[in-house]
């Protein structure tokens, strides 16, 4: 997987976990994926235990994670949640 963000897809996905996942506080979780945003809502956040991924304003992201593997996994998460809700 190359490491570019869909970033319709990933609010889609973001906007599924909080409509279908768990709600805790300000946090929501769908099948091991943890969504959130800031204070203002313009960056939203979404994390398993291995990866954390920042999607703010202009469509900007950045990926925290130690093995490209970790990030992969993550992803097929993401399209994984997308196809299944």
């Amino acid at each position: 997987m190359k490491n570019e963000l869909d970033s319709k897809q990933l609010l889609r996905v973001f906007d599924k976990v909080r409509q279908h996942g768990e709600h805790d506080g300000d946090t929501y979780m769908l099948n091991g994926v943890k969504a959130y945003t800031d204070f203002d809502g313009y960056t939203v956040f979404m994390e398993d235990a291995k990866v954390k991924l920042s999607f703010g304003f202009h469509n900007q992201y950045h990926f925290d994670y130690e093995k490209e593997e970790h990030r992969e996994d993550f992803e097929k998460k993401l399209k994984s949640i997308d196809q299944e809700f």
